[in-house]
């Protein structure tokens, strides 16, 4: 295929996929199949591959993400992006809309539901999407134009004849995302986000583009900030002549005369919130002629033409039956409170989180209670108070025991939670086989998620070293398994029996024990033998280890089930002394920060160099940072080792520094 071949080629593949993207992520009618999508977007990246030329920036294999960004930069607001005056009463609403009609002809309403998300701005230049940037203060935001192209119902191209159009939006991430999201973050031990507007701003604001991506974001657009060769005289001609060029605007716009059909559109929204995929905190009710818009003009923070009826957080009393003691999958013990169900939000709702045992002293809350519950944010049950005690109720204590193992509970320092501490609890089993199996711990291609569950499910492991007796013959007895799956998944197990010792400490999942703490317990005490023995000084004397991890690696491996385990490990031929890679001392006491892209060398290969020299990385620049390795595109890092008058390295220099230090 020649250039010219494939160049057309190549806008009718755009063209194509463009639309498909419309009908499945705008329109919800996919039009193809999704391996014939898949199979235009491989001939499109294939294409892109042989001409690179041909590459256009808006191309839709370009929506994956994967840009890392060091920092987002400013972005100035031609038009202002302003906010509403809210409102809380009906009466309120009846005030503003009075007041319209007492200074507008027949003034005509455009009545939309708030979308409950983060506010952004998107600038088309003849046709192109050109840059994406987020509110900020209304008169200055941030660059997140990479963030914004994965996000598949944003079109990166329209029609080519407009010279400008510049459109306001809410990215919001839908609800089924958002759940399937903390779930993933409860499994890995992170802080889950409160509601799905923080997801979504966290999410928009990803340094890398890919991990937004991943998190599926979506977006309604409700406004045109400012456009050339177009003439528009009402809000709702600006929504329709959106929707005309492909973008999602916000659903189920009406045009109301009277403040009686205003209320009665607030509270058809307001009755079908639990129906939408997506959050909403209001309605919004605008004035529709732009002309009259203008007349009624603004205040300094406020348009005087629209307001924002933002629902009130709806509580309902009910009795508390029980509290039921959930142990989680990294071992926190939770109380759960069980009552009468009540309609919340247009759903029932019958249990709620009570946290930990400091949160039900303050509250006093005892089972048999008259309680008052809500829905924070509209999405997640809580108890907020309890109004009465039954007769002879006596005060809440969670139990001292793990429920499920029998274990003693601990509280980490630092820690609200009480906590199981042991890793072998058929509680946590999961979240502890799926990291143990991990690639920076034991490395087994092939255990993942779905693969782990599926095994505890059928009882054929019940902890990790149930892995090592898997056999071709026991796998085959599962569905999922087909004679060379299973043989694939038992050679990548039989292999992780030779990773290095710091390998297995960081896969059994000690508390507050990462990758690189584990390296330096083995540096430091050779042998799993030698690590068990040793009391907190020795542990402490670490560089680097205060006192919660030094008492967690002292607590970890004294526990009873850890020493059973550790034992079965050691029986099953793995790894318990140590093979050190490092070469010498040639940069003790040395410490290095790494930042932006090396021209040679990838990220993790310069920190085994350094380390193997016998010298440190850290994350962050402070006093104490010796180097810092900069490479293209370095950010805030660089800026402040310069300020700190730190010495600065190229990836040449920093290897020209390990060969002169042998």
């Amino acid at each position: 295929m020649d250039f010219n071949e494939a160049k057309k080629r190549i806008d009718e593949l755009t063209e194509e996929i463009s639309k498909h993207n419309h009908n499945y992520h705008v329109l919800d009618a996919p039009s193809i199949d999704d391996y014939e999508y898949d199979m235009l977007m491989q001939e499109l990246k294939k294409l892109e591959e042989q001409f690179p030329e041909l590459s256009y920036e808006n191309s839709p294999t370009k929506r994956v993400g994967g840009t890392a960004l060091n920092k987002f930069q400013k972005v100035t607001h031609t038009v202002q992006m302003g906010s509403l005056q809210d409102v809380f009463s009906f009466e309120q609403v009846r005030a503003f809309i009075d007041k319209c009609k007492n200074e507008l002809d027949s003034p005509v309403f455009i009545v939309e539901p708030k979308i409950d998300g983060l506010s952004v701005s998107l600038e088309y230049h003849d046709g192109e999407f050109f840059i994406g940037s987020t509110r900020g203060d209304g008169f200055v935001g941030e660059d997140v134009t990479a963030n914004l192209k994965t996000i598949k119902s944003i079109p990166l191209r329209i029609d080519n004849s407009i010279p400008l159009l510049e459109v306001r939006g809410e990215v919001y991430m839908p609800r089924e995302t958002f759940f399937k999201l903390i779930e993933k973050q409860e499994l890995n031990d992170e802080t889950p986000f409160k509601n799905p507007r923080n997801a979504a701003a966290g999410s928009l604001r990803q340094k890398s583009s890919k991990v937004t991506a991943e998190r599926k974001l979506d977006i309604f657009v409700f406004n045109i900030q400012q456009n050339t060769g177009k003439e528009l005289l009402s809000h709702k001609q600006s929504l329709d002549y959106l929707k005309e060029l492909g973008f999602k605007v916000v659903p189920s716009y009406v045009s109301c005369t009277t403040y009686e059909q205003i209320e009665k559109e607030i509270q058809k929204i307001g009755e079908n919130r639990a129906k939408y995929s997506f959050d909403i905190d209001g309605v919004v009710i605008k004035v529709d002629d732009f002309s009259q818009r203008t007349v009624m003009g603004a205040t300094s923070k406020f348009p005087k033409w629209a307001v924002a009826y933002k629902f009130p957080p709806e509580e309902k009393e009910t009795v508390l039956r029980d509290i039921e003691v959930n142990v989680g999958r990294t071992g926190a013990i939770t109380p759960v409170a069980i009552f009468d169900q009540v309609l919340l939000a247009g759903t029932s709702v019958s249990r709620a989180v009570l946290h930990n045992q400091q949160f039900i002293s303050d509250k006093d809350i005892r089972i048999g209670d008259t309680i008052v519950v809500r829905k924070a944010g509209d999405i997640i049950p809580e108890v907020l108070r309890s109004v009465s005690h039954q007769e002879n109720s006596v005060p809440f204590m969670l139990p001292e025991l793990c429920p499920v193992c029998g274990t003693k509970a601990v509280h980490i320092a630092d820690e609200s939670v009480l906590r199981c501490p042991n890793s072998a609890c058929p509680a946590q089993l999961l979240k502890n086989i799926i990291h143990f199996a991990s690639k920076g711990a034991m490395n087994i291609d092939g255990l993942g998620d779905a693969i782990v569950a599926l095994l505890l499910e059928n009882d054929l492991i019940g902890s990790v070293a149930d892995l090592y007796d898997l056999t071709i013959e026991k796998l085959l007895t599962l569905d999922r398994f087909k004679e060379k799956s299973a043989t694939n998944l038992v050679k990548a197990i039989d292999a992780s029996r030779s990773a290095p010792m710091d390998r297995l400490l960081f896969g059994l999942g000690i508390r507050n024990i990462g990758s690189r703490a584990a390296t330096l317990l083995c540096e430091k005490f050779g042998s799993m033998e030698a690590l068990m023995n040793a009391d907190i000084a020795a542990i402490s004397s670490i560089d680097g280890f205060g006192d919660i991890m030094s008492q967690s690696v002292y607590e970890a491996l004294r526990e009873p089930h850890m020493r059973e385990l550790l034992k079965r490990l050691e029986e099953k031929g793995l790894n318990f002394v140590y093979q050190s890679t490092k070469q010498s001392d040639a940069l003790a006491g040395k410490t290095f920060v790494l930042t932006g892209t090396l021209p040679t060398l990838k990220r993790d290969e310069a920190k085994k160099l350094i380390e193997n020299a016998g010298g440190k990385v850290s994350s962050s620049v402070s006093k104490k940072t010796d180097f810092v390795v900069a490479g293209e595109e370095a950010g805030s890092k660089l800026t402040k080792a310069q300020e700190l008058g730190i010495t600065i390295l190229t990836e040449a220099e920093l290897l020209s520094v390990l060969s002169e230090r042998g």
